[in-house]
């Protein structure tokens, strides 16, 4: 017998025989490629097995009916009609600028209309208010599709400095609905709405960048300063590190946030760490029946945190001549110094040292331009060389608030401030006097409860400003 007929292996005629070699020689040099390619392959067949299963047991097909079918929409042709007749308005508003003119303001409110611009010219009230009104006051415009001016609303400081804190002055320009009739302009007084505002920041350099990088107004930088003077030096104590908290007023025209010099109320509740030490004040409103019915800022025992009077009229100097004798600067002789001189650059803002009257206003010879503020009916106090002067005859001024600018007026050899002090008449010196002027006063046991009131609420706006501001830095 052969070896042939002992083979139990069928035999493949050759057609079949070579395609079968070839693809088992494939499938021993690329297993791995042949093993995937089946998975896949399986795997296809099972997505689509999953894909055509039938939902239900059935498979009886599902009729489909296309139905289509008009809807009427009530009232169309109506409100097609109602939007062909609305009327187009463009509305724009701007903040005054120094100097501005009623061209430019039109300019910068996009309204091209010429007639207009004439009729805002012409309008004594108008441009009086304009001119009279310092930057920072809000201005509205309205106009249609064309650009023609229709209505202009001015919300501008209140005339007297001692009202800007609580009032606002609203003009309004309407544009007549009559052809060749003259537009309609109303002044009114209206009161501003008052909102609690949180600020908060760190100082890596100097309290004025810290609060700039807090958005915080500069007058409440100013207020930040003056309240917590007396205990921080803030020209040589500050640190890296130091850090501050404060809750204050802001002040809303119609809704709208005011953006001039005296558009931001009191502080209400403040706290600064400075060099390891934490510092806090409380504003506490005086009664009727106080002594101090201004108010003042107390610490959480109800002690007064300021001085009588401020320790200097200026923020940052630097003291160029005591009260002493020394020779004039100017004339070359030697003769008392009444005062002291502060040295600053022209502009720097002046600060009345204490509440008081303005009792005099203006030029007084070798003084250039002065300020006296009389405290009480002994003490008073002299600002000489002034830049300009923020105030006048006979107006009430607060502890801190900005009289006038320093500058070189008079006999004088260079920007610096001139500052008296008289108490009876008698002239003293302002730096000794400061120190001594400590005020030890503290609640009386009525008021105490108003005291703890205010003072959680206060703690509680200083928290929410904290978290805003690790918030902030989070985001950072």
């Amino acid at each position: 017998m052969s070896k042939s007929e002992l083979s139990s292996e069928p035999v493949l005629p050759p057609a079949l025989s070579r395609p079968l070699s070839r693809m088992a020689a494939a499938v021993h040099r690329h297993p791995g490629r042949l093993a995937a390619g089946a998975l896949a392959l399986l795997g296809g067949f099972a997505v689509t097995a999953f894909g055509v299963a039938p939902l239900t047991a059935t498979s009886v097909p599902v009729a489909q009916q296309m139905i289509s079918q008009s809807v009427a929409v009530p009232g169309l042709q109506q409100q097609i009609e109602a939007l062909d007749q609305q009327v187009l308005q463009l509305h724009r508003q701007t903040t005054l600028r120094r100097s501005d003119t009623a061209d430019a303001l039109m300019r910068r409110l996009g309204v091209s209309d010429g007639q207009s611009a004439r009729l805002l010219r012409q309008d004594e009230r108008l441009a009086t208010l304009l001119a009279a009104s310092s930057a920072g006051g809000l201005v509205e415009a309205t106009a249609d599709a064309q650009g023609r001016l229709q209505s202009l609303v001015a919300r501008l400081p209140a005339a007297e400095p001692e009202q800007r804190t609580h009032q606002f002055r609203r003009l309004t320009w309407v544009q007549a609905s009559t052809e060749g009739a003259a537009p309609e302009v109303r002044v009114e007084t209206a009161e501003l709405e008052r909102i609690t505002r949180l600020g908060s920041g760190d100082v890596r350099g100097s309290i004025w960048a810290a609060i700039d990088e807090a958005n915080l107004p500069d007058a409440i930088a100013r207020q930040l300063i003056e309240i917590f003077s007396d205990d921080i030096d803030f020209h040589r104590e500050l640190r890296r590190g130091d850090s501050f908290r404060v809750a204050y007023e802001g002040l809303l025209a119609d809704g709208r946030p005011v953006a001039w010099d005296e558009g931001t109320g009191r502080v209400l509740a403040a706290e600064f760490r400075n060099r390891g030490r934490v510092h806090q004040a409380y504003w506490h409103p005086g009664s009727a029946n106080s002594a101090d019915n201004a108010g003042a800022y107390l610490d959480e025992q109800g002690r007064g945190l300021r001085n009588t009077f401020l320790a200097s009229p200026l923020a940052f100097s630097r003291v160029t001549s005591g009260f002493e004798m020394r020779v004039h600067p100017v004339l070359r002789d030697w003769r008392a110094h009444n005062g002291v001189d502060y040295g600053a650059p022209t502009g720097t803002p002046v600060m009345s040292v204490a509440d008081g009257v303005i009792e005099f206003a203006g030029q007084q010879r070798g003084y250039g331009q002065v300020v006296e503020v009389r405290h009480d009916r002994r003490q008073t106090t002299l600002y000489a060389h002034l830049s300009q002067i923020g105030v006048k005859a006979g107006q009430k001024v607060q502890r801190g608030q900005s009289i006038g600018a320093v500058g070189a007026t008079g006999m004088a050899t260079g920007p610096h401030l001139h500052f008296e002090l008289r108490v009876d008449g008698q002239f003293q010196d302002p730096l000794v006097l400061a120190e001594q002027a400590r005020s030890q006063r503290s609640l009386e046991a009525a008021a105490r409860p108003q005291l703890r009131e205010r003072t959680e609420q206060g703690r509680a706006w200083l928290a929410m400003a904290g978290s805003v501001s690790r918030f902030r830095g989070d985001a950072e």
